[in-house]
């Protein structure tokens, strides 16, 4: 009986039925046999019991791929685009340099090509009034150049061209030669005018305005220097409104050219123009190094047209 009580207890026992087996209500344990052995719990298998799976998390290795790719797209296009557009601007600033060199180069040919055309317009215009002056004196013979004024065939020439002069002959742009006579000089101002018979195509300088003149300004000299007939020598006016002696003796001229344009003896009495063929001056002469005394490169003077219609008009009576 003690050793009953302290069986264990299982749940799965099933619990015996009591019956009476006399009236004097001893009670009896009911017997159990073999085949009612006791109820055994269900079989579960071995190990610890199963648990509830924990919820899944969502595979987050697609996810980036994915976003790696997109990103690579767009990075991709962003570089194309970015190298399409600096292409495009660099061919498009390329091609507008380009453009504009060609531009400037074209411009400044043109602008060489007129002021050329120019040039040559204006010596053909002025070379068949110009004339060689070869004077002869007591010393010997001298020359200089000079240019026709008018119709009449009177010739302005520098002073100091016929001063002194037995004999002038003028020597004309087609090679033949005229006699010349001293028609009157104004000896202050370094000017003379003589005189030839007019002749057939005979061209007359046109006396141009030697007030507008500017500084900078292209202008050519047309004359005779050192005998060499019909040169033309090309320059700039350097300054305007010079006061030149010719010499210690000799007149000093107000208001003189000064220009680049290359004077050499023989210069003296002939064009000083400009672009459009007129005459602006009258070259006299080419500044002297003192020291050396040589003459000065680029350094010439020339009587203004303004004074020369001047003494052309107390000369002639005009």
């Amino acid at each position: 009986m003690y050793q009953d009580e302290y069986e264990s207890y299982d749940p799965y026992q099933q619990v015996p039925q009591f019956t009476s087996s006399s009236a004097t209500g001893v009670l009896e344990r009911p017997q159990v046999t073999p085949d009612q052995g006791m109820s055994q719990p269900p079989d579960y298998p071995a190990g610890p019991m199963p648990t509830a799976a924990p919820p899944r998390k969502p595979r987050r290795g697609g996810a980036i791929v994915f976003l790696t790719l997109v990103l690579l797209v767009i990075f991709s296009v962003g570089l194309f685009s970015g190298w399409e557009f600096a292409h495009g601007r660099t061919t498009t600033t390329t091609t507008a340099a380009t453009s504009t060199s060609s531009q400037t180069q074209t411009t400044a040919s043109s602008s060489a090509n007129t002021i050329e055309t120019q040039q040559e317009a204006a010596i053909a215009k002025i070379e068949p009034s110009v004339v060689e002056l070869i004077v002869t004196t007591a010393q010997g013979q001298q020359s200089g150049s000079g240019v026709i004024i008018d119709a009449n065939g009177d010739i302005v020439t520098n002073n100091h061209v016929v001063s002194g002069g037995q004999t002038i002959q003028a020597v004309l742009s087609n090679g033949s030669t005229e006699s010349a006579q001293l028609v009157g000089v104004v000896a202050a101002d370094d000017l003379a005018v003589v005189h030839i018979a007019p002749f057939s195509h005979m061209v007359v300088a046109q006396i141009g305005n030697s007030s507008t003149l500017t500084v900078g300004q292209e202008v050519l000299a047309v004359g005779n220097p050192l005998g060499i007939t019909q040169t033309a020598t090309n320059g700039i006016i350097s300054a305007l409104n010079r006061s030149v002696s010719e010499s210690a003796s000799g007149p000093t001229i107000p208001n003189a050219i000064q220009t680049d344009a290359p004077i050499n003896p023989g210069n003296s009495g002939g064009a000083l123009i400009n672009l459009q063929g007129q005459l602006i001056g009258i070259p006299t002469l080419g500044a002297v190094n003192t020291e050396s005394n040589t003459p000065a490169n680029g350094l010439g003077f020339a009587i203004p047209s303004s004074m020369v219609k001047t003494a052309v008009a107390q000369i002639l009576g005009k």
